[in-house]
């Protein structure tokens, strides 16, 4: 082997090392605090940049632990938060207690989010029914006497239904669904025939004595104050009402697992519909498949091939219009994505084989089929 390949060799296997060093502070840096900031909300203002790479790592290393209530069908008890407890003690004592299932998630979380400066000494009604975030979001310094109502991007309305129990609100689920189908008069313009879709994602702090009527109007007013003139303007500039906008965003906030990707995504969608092709969107099937009692999720993952042949005007393997209501409920960023779509010349576009949850897109039929996973 001659001098000079073994030099060749060396520099080759340093630069393999320097760019796996190079991915590696780079998903430091900046995917792990990403991701987590997109999971959880910003980072706290006060922490150093190595505090936030610390923090992201570990909520990302909790999984769905932070998400995930104890138990569904716990009941309400009281707790209380002694003057001067610190965190570490407060999380003890929740697992002790049996309202989480890790006292150290629920420190990470809200050093995290800051609300470790913000829990309040006092009475409260905790259950293991609400999830880590839930309950530190309920040790905030606001009333321990009002409710908080939490929904989040892409629930339907029985997700939104089933937490109820644990907001501290006084509403029969089985009574807000009925309810939601006769949308509050603050939504006319938009013609809706169901609530679904326009339960804007938020927190909702409201008296415990609030009425079906009166949360509804609430939700429908923000929904209203967040869809801006510019951004109806940019459904009508894509050929859509509101209300065939705001189905085609439930469909784009189901679909995109990274929000930079949502505009493509509606891209696609937007190209199919205007040559009056199939959407053959996923998350249709799963809102009509409804509850899956095995794994108790609303949305069955992954999807069968017989799946995709249930009869159901949502399904949009078998219909080539928008489903006849929207399947969830969109955050801002899907409905920016249908506003303001990606220029495209893609019709398709499937997940990308890392399981990172990216997709690969395509203009051709062909290059669909050569984008599948080995």
């Amino acid at each position: 082997m001659s001098r000079y390949f073994r030099r060749y060799q060396y520099h080759f296997i340093l630069s393999i090392l320097a760019t796996l060093i190079f991915s590696a502070i780079f998903g430091f840096i900046y995917y792990i605090p990403a991701r987590a900031s997109l999971l959880y909300g910003a980072p706290a203002n006060h922490l150093s940049v190595s505090d936030r790479i610390e923090y992201s790592t570990r909520l990302l290393a909790h999984g769905d632990t932070l998400t995930t209530p104890l138990n569904l069908n716990g009941v309400e008890q009281p707790f209380r938060v002694e003057s001067g407890e610190s965190v570490s003690s407060i999380a003890n004592r929740l697992e002790a207690l049996g309202f989480i299932s890790s006292a150290q998630a629920f420190f990470d979380y809200v050093v995290y989010t800051g609300i470790d400066l913000t829990i309040q000494s006092g009475d409260f009604t905790l259950s293991p029914a609400q999830s880590i975030v839930d309950i530190a979001k309920s040790l905030q310094k606001f009333s321990p006497t009002d409710a908080v109502l939490t929904i989040l991007p892409g629930w339907r309305m029985e997700e939104i239904a089933a937490s109820l129990p644990t907001s501290g609100l006084s509403i029969d689920p089985q009574a807000f669904l009925s309810a939601a189908n006769t949308p509050p008069q603050v939504l006319a313009f938009a013609s809706p025939t169901t609530m679904e879709g326009f339960f804007f994602p938020d927190s909702y702090t409201l008296p415990r004595e609030t009425t079906i009527e009166q949360l509804l109007d609430v939700i429908g007013r923000n929904f209203t104050a967040k869809l801006t003139t510019d951004i109806q303007n940019g459904f009508t500039a894509q050929n859509l009402t509101v209300y065939q906008a705001v189905t085609l965003a439930s469909i784009v906030e189901r679909e995109a697992v990274h929000e930079e990707e949502s505009a493509l995504i509606a891209s696609v969608y937007l190209n199919r519909l205007a040559i009056g092709m199939k959407l053959d969107a996923d998350p249709t099937v799963q809102y009509a498949l409804g509850y899956q009692f095995d794994t108790g999720s609303w949305w069955k993952s992954p999807l069968a091939l017989t799946d995709l042949q249930v009869i159901s005007p949502y399904n949009t393997y078998l219909n080539n219009t928008l489903p006849p209501t929207p399947i969830s409920n969109p955050g801002i960023e899907a409905l920016l994505a249908v506003a303001y779509p990606q220029t495209t010349s893609y019709y398709f576009f499937r997940a990308e084989c890392d399981g990172s949850g990216y997709h690969v897109f395509s203009a051709t039929l062909e290059e669909q089929i050569a984008n599948g996973c080995p």
